[in-house]
């Protein structure tokens, strides 16, 4: 079933939980519990089969924040759109129960560690849904959302995106937003943010950022990578930024390779800190075929949104199967990082941020 149908056709129903089947790379009687792995922004769908979802689970992955919305609708219709998503996902998750739970703060991420689930976090990629009313953040934040970007790629209410072709920054109303959301303790994303959109909600926000899924202008130049002055001054603030696995955004090859993917990582470290980079897939966690057909499938996908023609392959070929995590781990180990730098890479650093921020 397609995702959106499902969507429009899906009741609310509020999730519990129950415990899913072992899985020896998480723990054994005589291991502790392996450390947290966590996907800034990757793509769960509900219509992943249950056995993908134990591949997931099964290849150490804790928590995957996952995009609720469409991010390229503005109006009445965003947020009809996110509460449609919303109410999805409830369902997903509650007649999923043994694989999934939803979290809205770290214990809950714990408890998925533990009980050898995947923890799913609702993530908006833009301030869309809210229009101009600042009380929307409460009601999204009562239905579970914990963070939102404050703009996708063009301009909204709140600033301008990363290709829109001015780059004015964050507007009266966008830093009541953040001020509002630094209050109530939902985390704020700055993918997709605009240059100067960017180095302002830093500054602005009194509490930590996080650019869930992006990626180094220093290390390959595009709309979408962020400058090495931002990436110090979210580091400073103490924020984390996700790198993305998107292939025509890491480098200037028609494929990119899981080596390029860490040349990204290594440079926040390098620049930044290890403990202010992370993963942020911004990817599905599933093998997309390589073929033709699936090209052409992507093409009329984007064509609905975008007119921009789009790079085949969007995914690195040595990350495009559900296991990535353990792929990212190995090459983090090649490189020469110790096992406490990965730790923090592969899901420690954004834990803390989530910590910090929604409790």
């Amino acid at each position: 079933m397609k995702r959106r149908h499902f969507l429009k056709n899906s009741a609310w129903v509020v999730p519990s939980a129950a415990a899913l089947g072992s899985s020896s790379w998480l723990k054994d009687s005589k291991q502790k519990i392996a450390p947290v792995v966590i996907d800034g922004m990757g793509e769960i769908r509900i219509d992943y089969p249950m056995d993908l979802l134990s591949e997931v689970i099964s290849s150490g992955t804790t928590a995957v924040q996952v995009t609720v919305g469409n991010p390229n609708l503005h109006g009445p219709e965003a947020a009809e759109d996110a509460l449609n998503e919303l109410a999805a996902y409830e369902h997903h998750i509650d007649s999923n129960r043994d694989y999934l739970l939803k979290a809205t703060r770290v214990a809950d991420i714990d408890r998925a560690r533990r009980e050898k689930k995947l923890a799913l976090m609702y993530l908006f990629q833009n301030t869309s849904p809210l229009a101009d009313d600042l009380e929307k953040l409460t009601f999204f934040y009562a239905l579970g959302v914990r963070c939102i970007q404050l703009t996708y790629n063009s301009r909204n209410l709140v600033g301008d995106g990363c290709t829109e072709r001015t780059d004015c920054g964050i507007s009266d109303f966008g830093l009541r937003v953040i001020s509002r959301m630094n209050e109530m303790g939902m985390l704020i994303d700055l993918s997709h943010a605009g240059t100067r959109t960017m180095n302002e909600a830093i500054a602005f926000s009194r509490q930590p950022v996080i650019i869930s899924h992006g990626g180094c202008k220093a290390v390959y130049e595009n709309s979408r990578t962020s400058t090495d002055k931002n990436i110090r001054a979210l580091a400073e603030k103490g924020g984390v930024i996700g790198i993305f696995q998107i292939n025509p955004n890491l480098g200037p090859k028609e494929r990119n390779t899981l080596y390029d993917y860490l040349n990204h990582i290594d440079h926040v470290a390098n620049i930044a800190g290890v403990e202010h980079v992370g993963i942020g897939s911004d990817r599905e966690h599933k093998t997309i075929p390589d073929t033709e057909d699936e090209r052409r499938r992507l093409e009329a996908e984007m064509a609905r949104v975008s007119d921009k023609k789009i790079h085949w392959p969007f995914f690195l070929s040595e990350l495009n199967h559900p296991r990535r995590m353990e792929t990212i781990r190995d090459g983090l180990k090649k490189r020469g990082h110790t096992q406490h730098d990965i730790d923090k890479i592969m899901g420690g650093n954004f834990y803390r941020v989530f910590k910090d921020i929604i409790g």
